[in-house]
């Protein structure tokens, strides 16, 4: 008997399919609100520019605060029986209530969140009719005065006796001409303690000493200044040096007249007389 011959059947091996791993989509968080980062404590506001009258009431109605989220001005309202400042969120009745400073002060409680979120977040007036006392950023703010302060009186401690002078001539004109060197010393570092500002930006200030060698030149007669204060001219011989520009005070363009090239050769013809 002939043989069957065997046929091979080949087998596809099963398709096992992959589960399919979704990406999570991560979703932006949306920037907090103000309030959302409200912080609840009690709050005090003053009155600005250290106003303090008995009683002063602010304006608690018919304000508007402009929303950048929503994009529109929104109406504020301060009530006894809403829990919010806005309108448009309000509900019912709306019973208004008064904002009344006493003595330049006016303390508000914990518990009334929204007065303080009105007066804090939204009204118009706030920074510039009144303003919420922080102590840490008053803190701030007296740190950078009294290190302002230091420099100044650094700065003085080490100024050279032409500059002082020059300084002080800007706060007390003719009368430093008079003054000893100590009385000139003690003054400059007084100077320096209550305006700290003021006197380092005239210690920085190029035209300074310029603008008080001139005045030394006139006090002394090697200059003369016009009774209409117009012009500068030699005291010696009435010759005129140069006219002073409208609405410029007549020392500080004469100090600028200075660092021309005329002006340059005058200068040192000045400085060896005072010499």
């Amino acid at each position: 008997m002939a043989k069957k011959k065997e046929t091979k059947v080949e087998t596809t091996p099963p398709i096992v399919e992959q589960p399919k791993v979704e990406t999570p989509v991560m979703e932006k968080p949306l920037p907090k609100k103000k309030k959302d980062t409200w912080e609840i404590k009690d709050r005090t506001y003053f009155l600005t520019n250290n106003r303090s009258p008995l009683t002063k009431s602010i304006r608690a109605t018919d304000i508007y605060y402009f929303d950048e989220e929503k994009g529109f001005e929104r109406e504020l309202k301060y009530t006894s029986n809403q829990r919010t400042p806005f309108v448009d969120e309000m509900k019912g009745d709306q019973r208004l209530e008064h904002i009344i400073f006493e003595n330049g002060v006016l303390n508000v409680p914990k518990n009334k969140t929204v007065l303080q979120q009105l007066l804090s977040l939204y009204h118009p007036h706030r920074g510039s009719l009144f303003t919420e006392f922080k102590p840490v950023e008053q803190a701030v703010n007296e740190i950078d005065y009294l290190e302002m302060e230091i420099k100044a009186l650094n700065a003085a401690q080490g100024l050279d006796i032409d500059l002082a002078e020059a300084v002080m001539r800007v706060q007390l004109g003719s009368k430093v001409s008079n003054m000893s060197s100590k009385e000139l010393k003690r003054d400059l570092l007084l100077y320096a303690k209550q305006n700290p500002a003021l006197f380092l930006d005239l210690v920085n200030d190029e035209n300074v000493v310029l603008r008080n060698f001139g005045i030394k030149a006139t006090e002394m007669g090697i200059l003369k200044l016009s009774s209409d204060q117009r012009t500068f001219s030699w005291g010696s011989n009435d010759r005129k040096l140069m006219n002073v520009p409208f609405d410029e005070h007549p020392y500080s363009a004469l100090a600028a007249w200075f660092k021309t090239d005329e002006g340059m050769e005058i200068y040192s013809n000045i400085e060896k007389r005072l010499n």
